[in-house]
């Protein structure tokens, strides 16, 4: 084999410094909380609060991270990684299974980056990227509604049946019954996930596990982000449950799993449906570390970009997390992302309208609040051992301690980040409304609907949603 020429090994070397500077972790540099407007002491309450939920048994131990400005103030281990067989102590390394932040992490992500691409619009049907999908009212669905869980899909497949494997759940959605007319209703689903997924790996020729590897993972420095972690990295992976505990979901049966039941699901996705289909889903699966997640939080902070590597455009990240009414109340949804749901208790009590976050089942969640340039990671493996755990209200209660944390006057900023949110979403109800009054019972289109607009709808309700807000209209 011949040498290189001095240049040539230059130009070498230099590729090889450009790939390994791409692949390495980048972690958030670190500041004391006074320096970014945090008060310290008010963020040490959340101790008191973790530790009385591992005592109740809610959950076996957690990592909570908190950054603002670009820098993380409180990165923190609880309790214990696992109970059973043996106590492990939690560290801040550890990786958990983060179940349904894989749908924003992975799928609403790459997809996102396919529409930048022009590869898929918002506005296209699915079945423009699965044909097999076609019948049963399911051409009518769209890649958005697919995103904001406005489908018509139920929750999950029908699980009493016994399958394994992606070309069997693939059959599945082909025939999935819808529920609800498209658009007509929120539901939330794992089955759009899993339909988002296949679209990203149909248009762009490899697998989701792989795209999101390539296209998210690798340019941020997210090193111990990813689908079916590596084998040696099973001492750090949080277990959840034992196998058998899964038993009816995963297509087991008392009589074949054997000794297999008693294995621990530790590097294994604990959700049914992914673990049938081998690990790797749009809608679960993905593994993580708080720090890992804390680069993700700063990139869509950043619009989009983290230490010179940008995934999405700003007018991606913006269009992500605009509120769209998924309901006749208010009820908001971003593209992919939570806002105000009956799901975003993990927002708390005080983060404003604009911010958006996301959970996971198996007691993870991230929330993120543009107005105070602040964001929270909460990982804990809340169903270990025997899927008992709840940490539904712990995750609000510690936003609400981290929101209430800070301390600067950038608050006049959150309520104007507010107002604007605000706007945007009673806009969008109203559209909503106006769609439901220009269908008839017979679910025909009726020409003569009125949409009204944003302010139209703040003078209908009285100004109600800007009370208490200090702003100004030109």
């Amino acid at each position: 084999m011949a040498s290189l020429s001095p240049p040539s090994r230059i130009v070498a070397a230099a590729l090889v410094l450009a790939l390994f500077h791409q692949a390495r972790s980048v972690q958030l540099p670190s500041a004391q909380p006074p320096n970014v407007g945090i008060s310290a002491e008010h963020l040490g309450r959340m101790d008191r609060v973790i530790a009385e939920s591992i005592e109740k048994k809610e959950l076996p131990g957690a990592v909570v991270l908190v950054a603002r400005h670009g820098r993380v103030v409180w990165r923190k281990a609880y309790g214990a990684r696992a109970v059973e067989p043996q106590r492990e102590a939690m560290t801040t390394n550890t990786i958990f299974d983060l179940a349904s932040l894989t749908k924003i992490l992975a799928t609403a992500t790459s997809i996102m980056i396919l529409v930048e691409r022009g590869e898929v619009r918002l506005g296209d049907p699915a079945v423009k990227f699965i044909p097999e999908m076609k019948g049963g009212g399911r051409d009518a669905i769209t890649i958005e509604q697919l995103l904001t869980h406005t489908a018509g899909f139920a929750p999950d497949f029908d699980l009493r049946e016994r399958w394994s494997g992606y070309e069997e759940a693939m059959k599945h959605l082909y025939r999935e019954p819808l529920r609800t007319q498209p658009g007509a209703r929120f539901v939330y689903s794992d089955i759009n996930y899993i339909a988002l997924g296949e679209i990203v790996h149909r248009v762009s020729g490899i697998t989701l596990d792989e795209f999101a590897r390539k296209n998210v993972f690798v340019p941020l420095g997210m090193r111990d982000t990813g689908f079916r972690p590596d084998a040696k990295l099973r001492t750090r992976i949080a277990p959840t449950e034992k196998r058998r505990g899964q038993m009816n979901y995963l297509g087991d049966t008392g009589a074949n799993a054997g000794t297999e039941g008693d294995q621990w699901l530790r590097g294994q996705v604990h959700d049914p449906t992914s673990f049938r289909m081998g690990g790797v889903a749009g809608h679960a699966g993905l593994f993580s570390t708080a720090d890992d997640l804390a680069i993700y939080c700063q990139m869509m902070l950043n619009g989009g970009a983290y230490n010179g590597a940008r995934i999405l455009s700003p007018l991606s990240v913006a269009t992500m997390t605009r509120p769209h009414a998924v309901s006749e109340n208010g009820a908001a949804r971003g593209l992919g992302w939570d806002i105000a749901t009956s799901f975003s208790s993990n927002k708390g009590d005080l983060f404003p309208m604009g911010s958006f976050g996301h959970t996971g089942f198996t007691g993870t969640s991230i929330w993120i609040d543009p107005a105070t340039d602040s964001f929270v990671v909460f990982l804990s493996n809340r169903v270990h051992p025997d899927g008992k755990g709840d940490v539904g209200p712990l995750r609000g209660r510690v936003a609400t301690i981290v929101a209430g944390s800070i301390t600067d006057t950038t608050v006049t900023k959150a309520r104007e980040e507010a107002a604007n949110a605000s706007a945007e979403l009673l806009t969008s109800v109203a559209r909503l409304n106006s769609n439901a009054r220009a269908t008839n019972t017979n679910g025909e289109a009726v020409v003569d609907a009125q949409v009204l607009t944003g302010i139209d709808v703040l003078e209908r309700d009285g100004f109600k949603a800007l009370n208490g807000m200090r702003i100004s209209m030109f």
